[in-house]
């Protein structure tokens, strides 16, 4: 069973973020990055109420700027997908999650330590360079269904 309904092309276009956002990371830090690009889409809570497909995750727009940097700034964004990203990108789609992003509705590179809190959401922990932050309990059970 597979985590969200998805396609070819979004599995594409996760694949591209994915590698955007954390080729520095390796394999691991991409499926990182994707855990949290399907949790914002099975999340219906929060900041991601009423996103049902991955380029609406991919391009949503919060306070005037893309959720996502590599959007607005990232050259690898707008390149190819390659197989091994795509492949990633499955994995997250039909069951793959993992500590610290298995439930992390956001993540973000501070340059410095994690902070303990992102917009008063809960640090989960950290891989490499990115600090994975949570949904506070209570505020979107069904980030952690599925």
């Amino acid at each position: 069973m597979t985590r969200a309904k998805y396609t070819s092309s979004d599995v594409d276009l996760m694949a591209r973020m994915m590698r955007a956002e954390a080729e520095g990371e390796g394999k691991q830090g991409m499926l990182y990055v994707g855990n949290v690009i399907v949790n914002r889409l099975v999340a219906n809570c929060l900041d991601f109420k009423g996103l049902r497909t991955i380029p609406q995750v991919i391009y949503q727009v919060q306070g005037g700027n893309y959720s996502f940097e590599a959007v607005q700034k990232g050259n690898v964004f707008y390149q190819r997908a390659r197989g091994i990203e795509r492949r990633l990108a499955e994995q997250n789609l039909k069951h793959w999650r993992q500590h610290p992003a298995r439930y992390a509705l956001w993540y973000f590179n501070p340059y410095a330590p994690c902070p303990p809190t992102w917009y008063d959401q809960p640090h989960t922990g950290q891989f490499k360079d990115h600090c994975f932050y949570e949904p506070k309990p209570g505020t979107c059970d069904s980030v952690y269904r599925g």
